[in-house]
């Protein structure tokens, strides 16, 4: 499915690894995403990385970078999210 919103940040995590800023990204369930805030994106990054990946991100609302901690979607070290601070507390 093509969701604009999605296929611009995945553009960006393509620039981000072929800059080395990453090693590696995905989206799970890509194919029923019909919104960027529904989006779950997992990255692979050293931590001095961190401050280069939140830069690229800055002019997105909601841009969230945490561990990826649960593991359940992905087993990369990062979680990104297009969320409201309070819709990611109730997740």
């Amino acid at each position: 499915m093509y969701v604009e919103s999605i296929n611009k940040v995945k553009d960006k995590l393509e620039s981000l690894k072929k800059a080395g800023t990453i090693t590696a990204w995905e989206l799970p369930y890509e194919n029923i995403l019909t919104r960027l805030d529904a989006a779950y994106f997992f990255v692979s990054a050293s931590k001095d990385k961190l401050s280069d990946i939140s830069a690229a991100f800055k002019d997105y609302n909601d841009f969230n970078l945490c561990d990826n901690e649960k593991k359940t979607l992905s087993e990369m070290a990062y979680q990104i999210t297009f969320q409201a601070a309070d819709a990611i507390e109730n997740s």
